[in-house]
């Protein structure tokens, strides 16, 4: 079962309002998945499937925010912005229950860092931050994205060039 029906199931399972806003399921890109990403990386061996679950968790409230959304609908903008909240809040406490303080601090920093893009008019920067933030998570964070990360805090016009260099596929473990 792929982290996205895990976590469709967990929705369904909290009852309304959200389990009335689940979608229809669609065929997930697993390959392509943050979750996969960073599940993948050796930073996640302790609990790949726990990885890959939160990530997506995480991701999907980004999307709830401010993009399109995977698993629910964001036609009620009060209850989308719920919604992502509460994706949030399951992504991070499996997080915090794995012990992981270090991709606790970048998933919180990646979520932070997507509201400033979006809000600065550069939505296009967000998917590969996203993309660069899974990897850390499951590699450790290479001196190239936290130069991209602070670029990107500073409003510096480079940063979206620089994250979306580092969206390549990380080394095999």
């Amino acid at each position: 079962m792929s982290s996205l029906e895990r976590l469709r199931e967990l929705i369904a399972a909290e009852g309304q309002p959200l389990a009335g806003e689940l979608l229809a399921p669609a065929k997930a890109d697993a390959q392509g998945s943050l979750g996969v990403l960073a599940a993948g990386g050796p930073r996640a061996r302790s609990d790949p499937a726990g990885y890959e679950l939160l990530l997506e968790a995480i991701y999907e409230g980004f999307l709830l925010h401010y993009g399109v959304p995977r698993l629910l609908s964001g036609a009620d903008a009060d209850l989308a912005l719920l919604a992502g909240d509460r994706m949030y809040t399951i992504g991070l406490e499996r997080l915090v229950a794995l012990g992981d303080l270090e991709a606790v601090r970048e998933l919180a920093d990646v979520i932070a860092l997507s509201a400033l893009l979006v809000g600065r008019g550069e939505p296009s920067s967000c998917e590969p931050l996203w993309r660069a933030g899974a990897q850390a998570v499951g590699w450790g964070a290479t001196d190239g994205y936290l130069r991209a990360k602070a670029l990107a805090r500073d409003g510096d016009p480079r940063a979206g060039e620089e994250l979306r260099a580092l969206a390549d596929p990380p080394p095999t473990a």
